[in-house]
């Protein structure tokens, strides 16, 4: 309700980014952000990061005033549901085009208009790609190179997606995607949550558009691959397909109106005059 209040005008770009131990990054990436000029607001999302990430983020607000919002979250709950709390706030507050983003500077803020064009020229969702005719990777180590690589070759074969990134992170949506898609119904965290979210979208016949991009290995801070969100990629490619050979997967990831979806608990949210 406050936030309807607060909230003049019309809201077309959120980008929303989940931390946990960023504290170094966030006030870099926001300051890039913020220095495109283009119209963008953004939602950090954080997990309660031991660092301090979200106080550096609070002391920030006020610069940024009316653009900068955080979500506290009470401890590590995961990437795929800090997008999806990031995804309800964001319909409901009525923005046009939604990212999603790495707080590490992984992804390029200057790419940020690259996905927004895409999605303007008719595209349902823009997919920042390193695996299309001019993406690239820099400051891999070989075994990432593979497991990426593979895993995408891996997806595409099992799902028959047409995406040649499914795993990507760099997104733009347009508020009509996130609000068919019914969030609650997206289950998981890691990579397979990039997966899914792709191939639901796909099911639901939009639009899917890949764009070029570079992408950079972080240098500041700790990688939050493991052993287990690896297990998942594998394990939730054939979890999904497995589900959508069943009649009734259209229906049960779509929805009417995704405003009705429940919001996640235990969330404090911040904006310039808390």
């Amino acid at each position: 309700m406050y936030f309807r209040a607060y909230f003049k005008g019309r809201l077309e770009k959120l980008v929303i980014i989940p931390t946990y131990n960023e504290k170094e990054n966030i006030p870099v990436i926001l300051r890039a952000i913020f220095s495109l000029n283009q119209g963008y607001h953004v939602l950090v999302v954080d997990d309660n990061s031991p660092d301090g990430t979200g106080d550096v983020v609070k002391n920030l607000i006020s610069q940024y005033k009316g653009q900068l919002f955080l979500a506290e979250r009470m401890g590590k709950q995961g990437l795929g549901t800090a997008y999806i709390h990031g995804f309800k706030w964001a319909v409901e507050r009525g923005y046009e085009y939604i990212f999603e983003m790495d707080a590490d500077f992984s992804h390029d803020p200057n790419d940020l208009e690259k996905l927004y064009r895409a999605c303007k020229n008719g595209a349902d969702v823009a997919v920042g790609s390193r695996y299309v005719k001019g993406g690239k990777i820099e400051n891999w180590p070989m075994d990432r190179h593979i497991y990426s690589k593979g895993g995408a070759i891996y997806t595409k074969l099992v799902t028959w997606m047409p995406v040649n990134d499914p795993t990507a992170g760099f997104m733009c949506y347009r508020r009509n995607v996130l609000e068919t898609i019914n969030l609650d119904e997206i289950k998981f965290v890691g990579y397979a949550f990039q997966i899914e979210m792709k191939f639901a979208a796909w099911k639901l016949h939009f639009k899917i558009t890949e764009v070029p991009i570079t992408f950079r290995d972080r240098k500041i801070g700790v990688s939050k691959m493991s052993k287990g969100i690896l297990k998942e990629g594998v394990l939730g490619v054939l979890n999904i397909q497995w589900h959508s050979l069943f009649k009734n997967y259209r229906r049960r990831v779509g929805t009417i109106d995704a405003k009705t979806t429940s919001v996640l608990p235990a969330t404090k949210v911040f904006a310039e005059n808390d």
